[in-house]
């Protein structure tokens, strides 16, 4: 099975006035545009809540979160789903410090990717007969 080249994001992180809609979605509500992209993506809609609960359900238990689990794992598995290029680092760093930038890029690059399908053109093999048979 060929490996398909690594692509970049379509947009950059800070890139929201490309798409003002996604922007005031992510701007006004985080939680629903996570929750929504996430339900997109074929993961149940409420795993994004991991990211607002766990910091505090693990600071009562003594041990500090600072990596959002949700946003982490969509961030990662979106990359690896359409062959972006990109490193676990910089997918920790994105999704600590610019979480919902991070929310936002993806949501942009879902739908560019759902808008813009790859066509591929299958020709039928070509049949060759025997000479003098029929």
């Amino acid at each position: 099975m060929a490996v398909p080249p690594m692509t970049k994001w379509n947009t950059g992180l800070f890139d929201c006035c490309d798409d003002k809609s996604t922007c005031c979605y992510g701007f006004f509500c985080c939680p629903c545009l996570a929750c929504t992209l996430t339900g997109h993506l074929g993961e149940h809609h409420c795993l994004p809540l991991c990211d607002i609960l766990s910091p505090s359900i693990t600071a009562a238990c003594g041990l500090p979160l600072c990596v959002p689990p949700a946003g982490l794992s969509v961030r990662v598995g979106m990359r690896h789903r359409y062959a972006i290029q990109g490193s676990y680092c910089r997918d920790i760093m994105t999704s600590c410090f610019c979480g919902w930038c991070s929310w936002c890029q993806m949501r942009r690059e879902w739908k560019y990717r759902t808008k813009n399908p790859v066509v591929v053109n299958m020709q039928p093999a070509p049949v060759v007969l025997a000479p003098g048979r029929f």
